[in-house]
C-alpha cells in the first residue's frame, strides 16, 4: 500500500495503547498470508529478546531488542506473535512465531486468523 489503510493503522494504535495482545489478525503481505494475535511492539520486542538470549549462538543480538520502542506519530508495523505463515493446508511454524510487518505492505487483511485441521 501507498498509503496505509486507515483502519490498520487505528487497530495497530489500539493494540499499542491497551498494551492488549489478544486481537487477531490476518494479513497479506508480499505475497504471504500471516495469521496470529498482534502484540504492542514493547511486549514484542522484550519476547524476541528473552528467545535470544535463551539462544547460545544469538544471544549477543537480544540488545537490539531490548532498545525502547519509538513513541512519535502513528504505528509503522504490526507485531505478531503466536503467528503462522499459511502454506496450504499447514501454518509455519506449527507453534507459532514472532513476525514484524510494514503496516504499509499489508495488500489485504481480515480480522480473526485461522486455524488449520487434516480432516
Amino acid at each position: 500500500m501507498v498509503k496505509p489503510d486507515e483502519l490498520i493503522v487505528h487497530i495497530a494504535a489500539l493494540v499499542e495503547s491497551g498494551q492488549s495482545s489478544q486481537m487477531s489478525l490476518t494479513v497479506v503481505t508480499g505475497g504471504a498470508v500471516i495469521t496470529g494475535r498482534l502484540a504492542p511492539e514493547a511486549v514484542w520486542r522484550r519476547r524476541v529478546a528473552e528467545v535470544l538470549t535463551d539462544s547460545a549462538q544469538l544471544s549477543g543480538f537480544s540488545a537490539v531488542f531490548d532498545a525502547p520502542p519509538r513513541q512519535d506519530g502513528p504505528p509503522t508495523h504490526l507485531h505478531f506473535h503466536v503467528a503462522r505463515i499459511l502454506q496450504g493446508t499447514v501454518g509455519i511454524p506449527e507453534t507459532g512465531g514472532m513476525y514484524r510487518v510494514a503496516i504499509e505492505d499489508v495488500s489485504a487483511w481480515t480480522v480473526g486468523d485461522f486455524s488449520y485441521s487434516d480432516h
